[in-house]
C-alpha cells in the first residue's frame, strides 16, 4: 500500500468518528430533552393531583363548617385558621 492511500484511509476514519460523535451527542441532547420534558409533565400532573385534593378538602371542610354550629368553638377556631 502507498503512503497516500492509508493517509486517505485515515482521513476517512478521522471523518467518518468525527459524524459519529456528530450523532451520538445530538441523541444526547434528545434524550436529555426527552428526559426533561417527562419531568415536567410529571411535575404538571403532580400539581393538578394537588391542586384536585385540595378542592376536594375545602368541600369537605365547607361541609363540616355548615354542619357544626354557628357559635361553635371548634368552628371558630377552623375559621381563623381560613382567615
Amino acid at each position: 500500500m502507498s503512503s497516500s492511500s492509508a493517509s486517505v484511509t485515515d482521513e476517512q476514519i478521522n471523518d467518518l468518528l468525527s459524524k459519529l460523535q456528530a450523532t451520538v451527542k445530538n441523541i444526547y441532547i434528545l434524550m436529555m430533552q426527552a428526559s426533561a420534558a417527562k419531568v415536567l409533565q410529571e411535575t404538571c400532573d403532580y400539581i393538578r393531583s394537588l391542586h384536585r385534593e385540595v378542592d376536594d378538602l375545602s368541600e369537605r371542610l365547607s361541609d363540616l363548617l355548615a354542619d357544626a354550629e354557628v357559635n361553635s368553638a371548634q368552628a371558630a377556631i377552623i375559621r381563623s385558621f381560613l382567615n
